[in-house]
């Protein structure tokens, strides 16, 4: 009989989980909820949550709603978006994650520590960097912070780009890679001028960085490895490589109908697993899918 295990590790971060549950008690009230970009990046859950009345709008279809409810999702948004929600009458379900909150605030009083004093040249001068995605939902509402004067560094390379004859403040996106992280607070220490001062802030979210060697442990107990995600998830991206690197029968999909049976062929034990993008439910779809053909009953 084949043995089937969800690792426990697997599926929503905190942050995406209280959003989803906001959403859902805002829904049962009945009216309208709007959601300023996809609550999650997973295609199922957007469209089992579309299904219960959640629609999904861009910040430019924001600027023409009034007085109507629109929730923020995990990754936070900048000042610039709650002004325009207070003009417009529009009432927020803030659904910002905690860490990514605290993210903000820090950045924001960093910044206008410098600004407030520009006769210090020193602080006038400080350069607020955040290692972080361009265009990422969380790195823009971190950007915002600043006036949109933070600079954002996207890999390793784009350090070299900094100066270092101004004191540098750096931080995190909250989903960043560690590892990358620390070789860039490396650099910045071993190139920057005695003048200038370097402050490193460790703003990444642990219950993230922490997946990748639980999954790489969990993928290597099992003969194989199902991982469940939506190929646009990033972090999908990252984690099924990981699986991949421990355990080369390791398979992605989207949905359980993207199963196929003869991956199973000698096997004694499966693994499924998935991204913080992937619900629960939907993992579980996959194990009952393979319990049935399996012949199993697929009550859990």
């Amino acid at each position: 009989m084949l043995q089937i295990e969800i690792d426990n590790g697997s599926g929503f971060c905190f942050g995406v989980t209280t959003a989803i549950k906001k959403a859902e008690e805002e829904l049962a009230k009945g009216g309208t909820l709007y959601c300023l970009g996809d609550i999650v990046h997973n295609s199922m859950e957007v469209e089992r949550l579309h299904e219960n009345g959640l629609v999904t709008i861009n910040h430019d279809q924001l600027r023409e709603l009034h007085d109507v409810k629109v929730l923020l999702r995990a990754h936070g948004e900048p000042p610039e978006t709650y002004e325009l929600a207070r003009r417009n009458n529009i009432e927020i379900i803030d659904a910002t994650c905690p860490v990514v909150l605290q993210l903000q605030k820090r950045i924001k009083k960093q910044y206008e520590e410098g600004s407030d004093i520009p006769e210090h040249k020193e602080d006038a001068d400080r350069q607020i960097v955040i290692f972080g995605k361009n265009g990422h939902a969380e790195v823009l509402g971190l950007v915002g912070q600043t006036h949109s004067r933070a600079i954002v560094i996207e890999k390793f390379d784009d350090v070299k780009k900094l100066d270092f004859n101004r004191s540098i403040y750096l931080y995190s996106q909250t989903t960043k890679s560690l590892d990358e992280f620390h070789h860039i607070i490396d650099y910045i220490q071993s190139h920057i001028s005695p003048e200038a001062e370097f402050k490193s802030f460790d703003t990444i979210c642990r219950q993230v960085a922490n997946r990748m060697p639980n999954i790489a442990n969990f993928a290597s107990k099992h003969d194989v490895v199902v991982f469940v995600a939506g190929r646009k998830s990033s972090n999908g991206k990252v984690l099924f490589k990981e699986c991949q690197s421990v355990n080369a029968n390791s398979h992605q999909v989207e949905s359980a109908d993207e199963i196929d049976m003869q991956w199973f062929n000698g096997a004694k034990t499966v693994g499924i697993c998935g991204a913080t993008s992937t619900p629960k439910w939907l993992m579980e779809e996959c194990r009952d899918y393979i319990r049935r053909w399996n012949g199993e009953e697929s009550n859990s």
